[in-house]
């Protein structure tokens, strides 16, 4: 009989759905089949993510018992508790102490992949990360030589970003052919994880009409073509660039197994109409699979028991399989 994956689960931002998401999850015992669960946190979070959904299981302070396992993060719990629905350093500060907390529990080799909870960015830089988004203080901690990049899965499709948390204005000089290159051969890495021989990978433009052949930029002449023919010729399924206002209607018909996307929303947005309920963002290149729903903390939802638990379900599963495979290598650019 093979051993269960072991999979790290944090709360998120205390301020938002995570607790309650994480809580509903675990209420129902087939989680607990799947997986080795070690959830990250405290005693009164974990009470609180119960109340808030209305539900109770069973956890325990001892590894292998059949229950979660309960792991302190370490972190400073305000006096006064965490407010609610608002960004706050003290939020912050907490998710990221549990966030280090389990990724320290990967290097020590105590879980196999990890799920977190949504975060908020604005509470994360109250709290002093100086990192533009989670992914690059992910190999800030980590500080293993390994690099990370966002990836949007949904079951028929996975997306790959060139440039990802950065302003619209910087996004043109961030493009170069070498990132495109790595970008597009972690996205085929991925694919194959998956089980695909050889993914058909469609690649975006930047400029409207794919640049007009040069009249609306030359990105794609001078940047793009060449990766792609680079991707090609290191034996890559990649076909482009497209018009980012076509591709994913393409995509959606089966025409691609992965899009890789020059900048954030060109990628997000499609991601969002095509599986709002069900995408997961997957933290690729790193020695370990980070996942979360592509949604964020949702404040306004916080005490309605109305959140859709169907993104942050497919992120536990999406983590399972990947501590299954317990080769994070899969995820590496080589």
């Amino acid at each position: 009989m093979n051993k269960l994956p072991r999979i790290a689960l944090t709360l998120g931002d205390p301020a938002g759905i995570g607790p309650e998401l994480v809580a509903r999850l675990l209420a129902d015992p087939a989680s607990s089949r799947q997986a080795e669960i070690v959830l990250v946190g405290d005693e009164t979070e974990l009470a609180g993510a119960m109340a808030d959904a209305g539900v109770e299981f069973g956890w325990s302070r001892d590894h292998g018992d059949g229950r979660p396992t309960l792991v302190d993060n370490g972190g400073e719990r305000p006096a006064g508790g965490f407010v609610r629905q608002e960004a706050t350093e003290a939020g912050g500060r907490w998710a990221m102490a549990s966030l280090r907390r389990a990724l320290e529990l990967s290097q020590q080799d105590a879980v196999d992949a990890i799920v977190f909870a949504p975060l908020n960015k604005s509470s994360l830089h109250l709290a002093g990360m100086t990192e533009n988004d989670e992914m690059s203080w992910f190999e800030t901690v980590l500080d293993d030589g390994t690099r990370a990049t966002e990836l949007n899965v949904l079951p028929d499709l996975i997306t790959a970003r060139v440039t990802s948390h950065c302003s619209i204005a910087e996004v043109a000089d961030l493009i170069t052919e070498d990132l495109v290159v790595e970008r597009g051969l972690l996205l085929q890495q991925v694919l194959r994880a998956r089980g695909l021989e050889d993914p058909r990978i469609g690649v975006c433009a930047l400029n409207p009409h794919a640049g007009e052949g040069g009249r609306f930029g030359r990105h794609e002449i001078e940047i793009i073509e060449p990766a792609v023919a680079e991707l090609a010729r290191r034996g890559v399924a990649a076909t482009g660039p497209y018009p980012s206002d076509t591709i994913f209607l393409r995509a959606r018909d089966g025409a691609f197994d992965g899009v890789l996307t020059m900048y954030h929303d060109q990628g997000q947005i499609a991601v969002k109409l095509l599986g709002f309920d069900r995408g997961v963002t997957l933290a690729g290149g790193l020695s370990v699979g980070v996942c979360t729903p592509a949604h964020g903390t949702a404040f306004d939802l916080v005490g309605t028991r109305s959140a859709n638990l169907g993104a942050y379900q497919h992120a536990f599963e999406l983590a399972v399989a990947i501590g299954a495979a317990r080769d994070p290598a899969v995820f590496h650019v080589t």
